[in-house]
């Protein structure tokens, strides 16, 4: 079954290869650009009873060095029979490409991750036929991000950190960083990493809190029920119940409350008796990012101002 992390790990290594600077890094390599990683057919299957599929195959053509497979696998906890499939994926690869394969696991959890490094041994009495060692991307080989500067920089190593030490005691920190650096991006932008974190995180107390941290966007992935898609598409059917301009204002208020923010009497008002399209478009934007509800208003209330 593909789960939300599988998701995740598969969409951010095909799309931002940057993400892998750790494992580069290890190896005493330079990351190659991006145009020098390609993506090949995750498929290992060779017999139809027997389908075996890998999350992410990648081809590397380092800018020093030959060219090599990473075959990436998002595990969210100890599987008895990951040790045998981790082996026939390595064995397959190599013999279909004729490339070595290095052999990447993502595991948020230590414990996890602690068992994932392996060995994984095919032995017979004395004798050891293949040992498989997994190179781990887990809570003490990603390093946290600490700098929000680090956020407008490296997005993508920023959403991944997030992911991976998601159930970390100090997830709750990282995440509020992750949200105050986000607010430098562009409107796209920003929808796009936030609710790629948001799928990302899965069913963990993390996104809870990322759920009340994340700003009203459209949906990037239709069908995943995040906090984007649930309130776009109740803002569309309130407003085609009420009209399009009262349930855009709903939408603005729901917004702020979800964010714990306080909402007076006046700031009420004036959202839910505004009739412009374009300006409660605007105050939607702005409700995702701003410290305080009268925040909303930026330019405008000092415009309004006698």
């Amino acid at each position: 079954m593909v789960t939300s992390t599988h998701e995740t790990s598969h969409r951010i290594f095909q799309d931002h290869p940057e993400v892998l600077a750790p494992i580069f890094e290890a190896l005493g390599m330079r990351p190659p650009a991006k145009a020098s990683i390609e993506l090949l057919t995750p498929d290992a299957t060779e017999l139809k009873p027997l389908e075996r599929r890998v999350d992410t195959v990648l081809r590397v053509e380092p800018s020093e060095g030959d060219a090599f497979l990473l075959a990436v696998e998002a595990q969210t906890r100890k599987a008895p029979d990951k040790g045998t499939n981790w082996a026939y994926y390595v064995a397959y690869l190599r013999a279909k490409f004729g490339l070595p394969v290095l052999l990447v696991a993502v595991c948020r959890s230590r414990a996890t991750a602690n068992w994932a490094a392996g060995p994984f041994e095919c032995r017979v009495g004395p004798w050891n036929s293949q040992v498989t060692y997994p190179f781990v991307l887990g809570p003490d080989s990603v390093p946290e991000i600490t700098d929000e500067s680090a956020v407008a920089q490296q997005p993508a190593l920023a959403t991944f950190s997030a992911i991976v030490h998601s159930e970390s005691p100090g997830v709750g920190a990282i995440l509020e960083l992750l949200a105050r650096g986000m607010r430098s991006f562009d409107k796209p932008t920003a929808k796009y990493w936030a609710e790629l974190l948001e799928v990302g995180l899965e069913n963990t107390p993390a996104r809870d809190m990322w759920r009340e941290l994340e700003k009203m966007v459209i949906s990037y992935f239709p069908g995943r029920g995040t906090v984007f898609e649930e309130a776009y598409y109740d803002g569309e059917a309130k407003g085609e119940a009420k009209g399009e301009a009262k349930g855009k204002a709903e939408g603005v208020l729901r917004v702020l409350e979800v964010r714990g923010l306080n909402v007076s009497g006046d700031v009420r008002a004036r959202v839910t008796d505004c009739k412009d399209l374009a300006r409660l478009d605007d105050w939607l934007d702005r409700a995702g990012t701003v410290a305080r509800a009268e925040d909303l208003f930026g330019e405008e209330a000092e415009q309004d101002a006698p």
